[in-house]
């Protein structure tokens, strides 16, 4: 008999909106979709350092030993889903919904049991059709750590649970049909209102990102300014704002899931590289070695993540 232990984790759990309905009106091709997104969902819990530990009709449960990978293991899924139905018609698009929560469970072999599990299924369930909602005892973890959005939905009524417990909307992507429909305690309130649009979401810099850039900017000015009003006939401060102009670009990266970080950064790292070879330009193009060299690796990693 398998050994019983206790051990605290993050669980994702996941199903698909009106997966009944999909199959009622194509089998195969529901079934080849669904496919088709488990896989990719779970390439990404991989990448993410989770585990995919069951899967059962329409739905995947996963853990993951860090609550932000967590998260940002659901965002990228959602925005990778959202890619793959924005092909589809309508009434054929794949939604998944996703819960996840930190909390206590027993192991048994490779499943893991108990309210924690039962919480992070409660909490999918209460999810908007391509969207994700989060326990308090993960928000408190990852708050200030991932670049999205949270809306609080109130305490959610969990079977075996005392206690309401508290739970976020993630706002990331389209709410595709419906708010989340949770039981709450109390008197009756307003649902909230869908969450951001995804392009929004993925492009639009946090305040605290683009007063970055308003800075870097007017000393970019600033310099270009004093080299112009001093000039000598060299324009020493190419150097200096090609470095603020990479700071700009990994500071962006930091802070958006619109494209995978580390194949961003490798972008950015090849660029600031010709900019050199520019601006140091003796009639060779010697940056053409080392950026084929980060192409190489861009490639292989992109390859792997796909």
């Amino acid at each position: 008999m398998s050994e019983t232990r206790r051990k605290l984790t993050t669980i994702f759990c996941a199903d698909v909106q009106d997966y009944t309905r999909l199959m009622g009106a194509d089998e195969e091709g529901t079934l080849a979709s669904l496919k088709r997104c488990r896989e990719a969902m779970g390439r990404l819990i991989e990448s993410h350092g989770g585990r995919v530990i069951n899967t059962w009709g329409d739905g995947l449960i996963a853990d993951f030993p860090s609550v932000v990978e967590a998260v940002r293991a659901a965002v990228d899924t959602q925005n990778e889903l959202a890619g793959f139905n924005a092909r589809r018609p309508a009434d054929g698009r794949m939604l998944f919904r996703i819960g996840i929560n930190l909390g206590d469970v027993i192991v048994e072999g490779d499943d893991i049991y108990g309210d924690g599990v039962n919480i992070a299924a409660r909490l999918q369930t209460s999810a908007a059709a391509g969207g994700i909602v989060i326990s308090s005892t993960v928000y408190d973890q990852v708050r200030n750590k991932v670049a999205v959005g949270f809306e609080f939905l109130g305490p959610l009524m969990v079977k075996n649970v005392d206690e309401g417990v508290p739970s976020y909307a993630v706002k990331i992507g389209d709410a595709r049909d419906e708010t989340p429909s949770a039981e709450r305690s109390g008197s009756a309130r307003p649902q909230p209102a869908p969450v951001m649009a995804a392009a929004k979401a993925e492009t639009t810099p946090a305040p605290g990102g683009r007063r970055l850039y308003g800075v870097l900017g007017i000393v970019a000015a600033v310099l270009i300014g004093i080299n112009l009003m001093s000039w000598q006939g060299v324009f020493w401060a190419r150097f200096p704002v090609l470095a603020l102009a990479v700071i700009a670009a990994l500071a962006w990266n930091r802070d958006q899931i619109l494209f995978n970080r580390k194949i961003t950064l490798l972008a950015i790292l090849a660029l600031g590289l010709a900019g050199i070879n520019l601006f140091t330009w003796t009639g060779q193009f010697w940056a053409v070695w080392p950026i084929l060299g980060i192409a190489a690796v861009m490639g292989v990693r992109w390859s792997m993540r796909r």
